[in-house]
């Protein structure tokens, strides 16, 4: 497996994008994210936020403070990507009308 494929799967699975979207804003603490994005588990935005800080794409700042504070924000490597991602999802926003015309054009094609 080529090592490019598995970093693209990692920017462009279901909650990369998302974390890598709202870092674009701001930082965000890990439960200030969680309400920001809806949907994802505990554990998964924990895992996403691991993997994209071990690619490089996010740095997790750990405040030695009582109770204890994490923030999160996109480096220059992540800023990039997530622009780069941000714009695809994007571009998809633009064209699902298109895209849902192709499907119920082929789906008539098949049932004729």
């Amino acid at each position: 497996m080529c090592p490019s494929r598995l970093i693209l799967e990692h920017v462009t699975s279901r909650w990369g994008v998302l974390v890598l979207a709202a870092l674009l804003d701001r930082s965000y603490r890990f439960s200030e994210l969680r309400r920001f994005i809806g949907g994802v588990s505990e554990k998964m935005l924990a895992q996403t936020l691991q993997t994209l800080e071990r690619d490089g794409f996010v740095h997790r700042d750990a405040k030695p403070v009582i109770p204890p504070r994490v923030d999160y924000t996109l480096t220059p490597l992540g800023r990039e990507a997530a622009e780069q991602v941000w714009a695809l999802a994007r571009w998809t926003e633009r064209h699902v009308d298109d895209v849902r015309r192709a499907r119920d054009a082929y789906d008539e094609a098949r049932v004729s």
